[in-house]
């Protein structure tokens, strides 16, 4: 199976699942990363989910990063050229839906992809080895390319792993997984 075939049969079964049971999987992943031993960290960037495509509800999680002082950050897209820019988001953050219905940062301090300690990576689907599928673009797996090689990544998945995903030399595979079962480390 290509990365195409795994994108429609991951958003196919995404769409099979009510509000209540994606809310019930984003806390049980939220519960899930407490038990990571990431939490002695200061800069987590998380990503806000873009509801209709019923991605992993990352409040919960940002919930906890607040409940810890912890740096958040968030990544505003620039869909021409490819790249994202990532902002620190306080009190005062200013979010407002793009075009492709994101909650971004209007402006704000950004950060440097290398200041990042923890990257939580959305994702449709990832295999026993931390490669994942995402929607195509290439906004992460540039991102993290320019993270620090002591830069924690954690996948969020609302499914279990797949088989083998095939990857690409610029593919760049999650250190841990989390679905609402377990935790995957890689």
């Amino acid at each position: 199976m290509d990365k195409k075939a795994f994108r429609k049969k991951y958003s196919a079964l995404r769409e099979t699942l009510s509000e209540s049971e994606i809310e019930d999987k984003s806390l049980a992943i939220a519960n899930n990363a407490l038990q990571l031993p990431i939490w002695d960290k200061t800069n987590y960037h998380i990503f806000l989910p873009i509801e209709e495509k019923k991605e992993v509800n990352t409040a919960y999680l940002l919930h906890i990063l607040q409940g810890r002082d912890k740096s958040v950050i968030v990544p505003k897209a620039n869909f021409s050229t490819g790249e994202m820019v990532h902002y620190l988001l306080q009190e005062n953050t200013v979010l407002k839906l793009s075009e492709y219905n994101i909650a971004e940062p209007v402006s704000g301090i950004t950060i440097l992809p290398e200041e990042i300690h923890v990257v939580f990576v959305p994702l449709l689907a990832f295999d026993e080895k931390g490669y994942r599928v995402g929607y195509g673009k290439g906004f992460y797996d540039r991102f993290l390319a320019k993270c620090s090689k002591d830069c924690v990544t954690v996948g969020l998945s609302l499914f279990e792993p797949t088989t083998q995903i095939p990857y690409k030399n610029l593919d760049i595979p999650v250190k841990y997984c989390i679905t609402p079962q377990k935790i995957y480390s890689f």
